[in-house]
Parts: structure tokens; C-alpha cells; sequence
């Protein structure tokens, strides 16, 4: 989105002046009331959100549009809201979240949440400022790179199986020579052939694309994961162990429980994933490690969806 020119003439005196600045503003801004009723939601909201001024001005927080949630899955705009812990508290909150992105997708942001005043110092609602915590700028760059030495997966945009199997061999390599340990994720959408046969494969590939988008934004930024093939993926996890893989596989699964797309006839589709998490262990090479990861995956489907594994 193009920045836009504040219009002319605008003085700081005017109160329009204020709404052009902070609709120019890449991060997310909007202002609730003591209920938690919606009077602002700018430009930069509209972006990261998929919705627009109009869908969300007049609503509420807890009717739970955006669907924030931690780590842990915990639905936040119903137990936790940092909106109503400042409006209660008068005091500033910090916070790493998860919204769902109108297409369905969850995209981490980084929260900021303060209490609004009158005159007399009375709170009468709460402002949020919220950013994209996805590593965006770095992964653009790293999106062209791959275009150009035909790592990308057409699909998904996201690293191919030749990227991930040399991404792999590399850190086989650091692990044989320098000990720096690090785990793989083999995730499995769950019912893939029944979402193909109930809703079309048009409708299936865009699953798969908001699949992968949450995987993306779920794991860190100097984590590597891309389509492995047909409805799996593959993360490479670095400098972990056992119990720091564990809990990303738990998160991806968590996550992606919390993520839904929508049909032809706007119904929310929701999603969930299977994950096998194996760490490398001496001896080991690429093809035991995929295996190991790929038979905790499986695993973990025979427990029911939504489910990880690791060993």
C-alpha cells in the first residue's frame, strides 16, 4: 500500500490531521471503550487483519472477530484480553499474540495496549497498537532468493524439497562437525483427502497455502519450513533440544487448531495438523532422521487430530 499524502490544508489543530497520521502508520492502531467497543481501526489495522474500518468499527472485542490467541491456544479476547487488563489496571501491556487474518491464516503481532484518559484521569476505554512479528523484510528477500534458484514451491511460495533436502544436508553436516543440534518437524494436514473430496481442489490447494502460512508465522524466523510434498510439510529446527522441539511441535499443532479457512460459502473450514518432532542423535543420517520424524508423526495421528509427537 502506497503511502498516502495528507490532505491539504491540514493543520495540527484539526483533529483530521491526527487520523491522517496514524492511517499512515504501518502498525495497527485502534481505540475501544470501557466495554471494549471499537471506535478506530486505521489503515495499518486494515492490512494486517484482512478487515476493513467499516467490518470492525461498532464491534466489540469479545465478540472474538480476530480469534487472539497465545501460545498455548488460549483464546485471549475472551480470558485474558490485555484491552480489559488495561482499562481495569490503568496500566500499559505488552504481549507476543496470534490474530487470525480474515483469509483464515494466524499471524503473529507484537501488542501494545494503553489505557485512554479524560481530563479528570478517568479511563474511558484502551488503544492497541499491534505489528506484524513475522520477519516480513527478511522474508521477502528470502522468497526472491529462492525464486531465482528454483527453490520455491509454486503453490505454497514457500521452500521446495530440493531447498529443504540441501537446508537438511547442511545441518547434518554442522552437527557432524561442530555438534549444533537441531530437530525436523514432519507435519501432515489432517483429512486433506476429505477436504479435496467435500469442498474441490481449488478449494484444497488454498488450505494448504493458509496452512503453510501459519507454520511460517508459528515458528521462529531462523527456523526452515517448506512443502515437503503433497499435504506435508518439513520444519528444520535449529539449535534446540529435546524439550524446546517438543514444545514447538505442540505450538504448530495448538496453532493450527486455531486457524480456519473459509468457503465458497463463507463457513469457516477449520484445520488441524499431526507432527512428528525427532532431534538428531550421533550416528544419525538424513534419511533416519526424516524417518524417525515421519514415524512420530504418524504416531501422533493414531492419538486423534491436532496432535504431536516427539522422540
Amino acid at each position: 500500500m502506497k503511502p498516502r499524502k495528507l490532505k491539504d490544508p491540514v493543520t495540527p489543530t484539526d483533529p483530521g490531521f491526527y487520523k491522517e497520521l496514524i492511517d499512515q502508520m504501518s502498525d495497527g492502531v485502534y481505540f475501544v471503550d470501557r466495554e471494549r467497543r471499537i471506535h478506530y481501526w486505521n489503515e495499518g489495522a486494515c492490512r494486517l487483519t484482512g478487515y476493513s474500518s467499516e467490518e470492525l468499527t461498532g464491534r466489540y472485542c469479545q465478540d472474538n472477530i480476530l480469534c487472539h490467541v497465545d501460545e498455548q491456544g488460549r483464546k485471549l479476547c475472551i480470558d485474558g484480553c490485555p484491552l480489559l487488563a488495561s482499562i481495569e489496571d490503568g496500566s500499559t501491556h505488552e504481549a507476543r499474540l496470534f490474530l487470525r487474518h480474515k483469509q483464515g491464516r494466524r499471524v503473529p503481532v507484537l501488542v501494545q495496549v494503553q489505557p485512554l484518559r479524560t481530563a479528570d484521569g478517568a479511563i474511558a476505554g484502551a488503544i492497541e497498537i499491534f505489528r506484524d512479528d513475522s520477519a516480513q523484510y527478511e522474508a521477502r528477500r528470502k522468497l526472491e532468493a529462492m525464486k531465482r534458484l528454483a527453490f520455491l514451491d509454486h503453490l505454497t511460495q514457500m521452500p521446495n524439497r530440493r531447498f529443504l533436502e540441501m537446508s537438511l544436508r547442511t545441518a547434518m553436516n554442522e552437527y557432524q562437525v561442530h555438534k549444533d543440534a537441531f530437530g525436523v518437524l514432519m507435519i501432515d494436514l489432517d483429512e486433506f483427502k476429505a477436504i479435496n473430496d467435500s469442498f474441490g481442489h481449488s478449494f484444497g490447494d488454498y488450505a494448504l497455502q493458509q496452512a503453510g502460512r501459519t507454520l511460517t508465522g508459528t515458528l521462529r524466523p531462523t527456523d526452515v519450513v517448506g512443502r515437503w510434498g503433497g499435504d506435508e510439510f518439513l520444519a528444520i529446527v535449529y539449535n534446540v533440544k529435546s524439550e524446546n522441539l517438543a514444545e514447538l511441535a505442540r505450538r504448530c499443532a495448538v496453532l493450527m487448531g486455531q486457524t480456519s479457512v473459509l468457503d465458497a460459502e463463507d463457513r469457516r473450514v477449520s484445520l488441524s495438523i499431526s507432527v512428528g518432532a525427532a532431534l538428531v542423535r550421533p550416528g544419525d543420517t538424513c534419511e533416519a532422521l526424516i524417518e524417525r520424524a515421519d514415524e512420530l508423526m504418524y504416531k501422533s495421528r493414531t492419538v486423534g487430530r491436532g496432535r504431536s509427537e516427539a522422540g
